[in-house]
């Protein structure tokens, strides 16, 4: 069976680097791709504006930060319900600043909206109740 692959989409490179350690002790089955700003993220989603170079097979959830370089996650969000393609992915905003409403993201059509640091136990259900349980082995 083909591993899924996770887009993270998160500029702090110590946070990508606890989320990866994290996730592989929680044996979560997946590969995980990082973008490290918002353009990179609609890059990586979307493609280039050329259409010279191949679009990546799509992630199987989209993990978006929201205070990014270049384009701020709510931008790229709206850009990917905005786009065929990405209209249906799923998207869990996961953010550590307290002052942005969770109610913003489901409106422009996120999954789920989850605080950081990440509850694991929390990310679990949240996987489960959009419909990825597979991407755990504990949810198989």
């Amino acid at each position: 069976m083909k591993q899924e692959t996770l887009l993270l989409v998160e500029d702090d490179s110590q946070a990508v680097m606890l989320l990866r350690r994290i996730f592989k002790k929680r044996v979560f089955d997946v590969t995980i791709a990082v973008a490290s700003d918002g353009a990179e993220a609609l890059q990586y989603l979307i493609g280039p504006v050329t259409g010279e170079q191949a679009l990546h097979e799509l992630p199987a959830v989209v993990l978006l930060d929201l205070d990014l370089p270049k384009i701020h996650g709510f931008e790229v969000l709206r850009r990917m319900r905005a786009d065929p393609r990405t209209k249906t992915l799923p998207v869990i905003i996961l953010t550590s600043d307290r002052e942005i409403d969770a109610a913003t993201g489901i409106t422009l059509g996120a999954n789920s909206f989850m605080r950081k640091p990440l509850n694991f136990e929390e990310f679990s259900r949240t996987l489960v109740a959009i419909g990825l349980a597979r991407l755990h082995q504990g949810g198989r």
